[in-house]
């Protein structure tokens, strides 16, 4: 081939992978946003029970560090812009981002990040799956809970509000993301 012609069909593999990589993050961004959907309101908290902590722990193992945190800034992103992509018992945009949830809202990003960069350094296993979506998640609570201390005054309320009624799912979202994300690798795997 001749040297132009090679460097036509490189610079057009190139704006190809980029092409799917931002499809790849905009999909991440909508899956969240999915996860947003099923949500159990609780009466005795403002802070609701959903999936969104779900999808973003998959978005992070599944798509490493920079990706994840990319398709969790355009997730804050489309919620700012309107779009309902929150979760629906909420008022939605900055309401959203400024009340009980906003803390956990915004580490989201970070806690995809973290979850991608754990998962990522070492062999990816069950076991390391887990173990970056629970740092992953001790760092979201503690922005969520955070939050919620300054909005309530009172760091036990915040405790009451956004951890206690929680937990058991927490780790039920913990470890279906850890199943899924190293049974995925371990299936990618057997088929290269």
């Amino acid at each position: 081939m001749s040297k132009p012609l090679t460097g036509i069909l490189g610079t057009q593999d190139r704006v190809l992978d980029a092409a799917s990589q931002v499809a790849i993050v905009i999909g991440a961004s909508l899956f969240v946003a999915l996860c947003a959907r099923i949500t159990l309101p609780l009466p005795f908290t403002p802070v609701p029970l959903t999936l969104q902590n779900f999808g973003v722990l998959l978005v992070g193992l599944a798509l490493g560090p920079r990706r994840a945190f990319a398709a969790l800034v355009l997730y804050l992103a489309e919620g700012l812009m309107g779009i309902p992509v929150f979760n629906p018992t909420g008022p939605g945009g900055l309401a959203q981002l400024l009340g009980a949830t906003g803390g956990f809202l915004l580490a989201y990003p970070f806690v995809a990040g973290i979850a991608g960069w754990v998962f990522d350094s070492r062999k990816k296993t069950f076991a390391r799956a887990a173990i970056a979506c629970v740092l992953a998640e001790i760092f979201l609570f503690i922005c969520g809970l955070s939050w919620l201390a300054v909005l309530t005054h009172s760091v036990a309320l915040a405790i009451r509000f956004g951890l206690y009624w929680f937990i058991f799912a927490e780790v039920i979202k913990i470890m279906s993301a850890a199943a899924l994300a190293s049974g995925w690798q371990r299936f990618h795997k057997v088929q290269s």
